[in-house]
């Protein structure tokens, strides 16, 4: 997806996630990309990806509406996808790295740390880590060698907030970013540790606390935050 495309989903993810875009409130092209300073296109796709991600809704009109979403149904979601990666990293673990999958995943930890290494991150590093981020969970998912996960992971990933690809940022706290994304980073180093080792309780484990540590720490990240708990704003890993 182009750069444009990434910040309008980043920004309407967050919008939704905020109550800014309030469930039930129809949204348009025109008005989305005045709003955004884009043009339609980059948001017409934001928008077909967002009703694929279970976050809008098509109108019976043109244009669609914000999905009512709540804190129990996107915890349940995130809880699904940590159970299913973590039963692909264990399986991984347990069948051992081919070298191709052990290499593409160092090249993952690698770019990681040169992103991260300098103390800070811009807007495009937060693109940058998104794409690495989907290639390294891609991987552990295929390495499995079960396609009833992968089939259980794509019907997951159509409710709000389930799928690794669904991340937002606050792009104006980027000292909080940088904190958050860092910490998921070093997450991953642990978790190829486990699989490198055919650690496979410990893979599985390190993987599910991955998905869900979003949810059950939100206020490392956001300390002043009033209800994080409440999921008023959501950031997927």
């Amino acid at each position: 997806m182009s750069k444009p495309g990434q910040r309008v989903l980043i920004a309407l993810r967050k919008m939704i996630a905020s109550g800014e875009l309030a469930a039930g409130e129809r949204i348009g092209e025109i008005a989305t990309a005045e709003l955004l300073q884009v043009s339609r296109t980059p948001v017409r796709i934001a928008f077909r990806t967002l009703e694929q991600e279970g976050l809008l809704v098509k109108s019976a009109g043109r244009g669609f509406t914000v999905r009512a979403v709540n804190a129990n149904e996107i915890a349940g979601a995130v809880e699904v996808r940590g159970v299913l990666e973590g039963l692909a990293a264990r399986l991984t673990a347990e069948r051992g790295l081919a070298p191709s999958i052990k290499n593409a995943l160092y090249e993952c930890l690698q770019q990681g740390d040169h992103l991260f290494e300098k103390g800070y991150v811009v807007e495009d590093d937060l693109r940058l880590y998104h794409d690495l981020n989907m290639r390294f969970h891609q991987l552990i998912i295929e390495a499995s060698d079960n396609p009833a996960i992968t089939d259980a992971l794509a019907r997951n990933d159509h409710l709000p907030f389930a799928s690794v690809s669904a991340l937002a940022v606050d792009l104006n706290d980027l000292t909080r970013e940088f904190r958050r994304f860092n910490f998921a980073h070093m997450q991953h180093h642990a978790i190829v540790d486990a699989l490198v080792h055919g650690q496979g309780a410990r893979a599985e484990s390190l993987m599910r606390e991955h998905a869900n540590a979003t949810l059950r720490y939100a206020s490392i990240f956001s300390p002043t935050q009033l209800d994080p708990a409440g999921l008023k704003i959501i950031y997927r890993e």
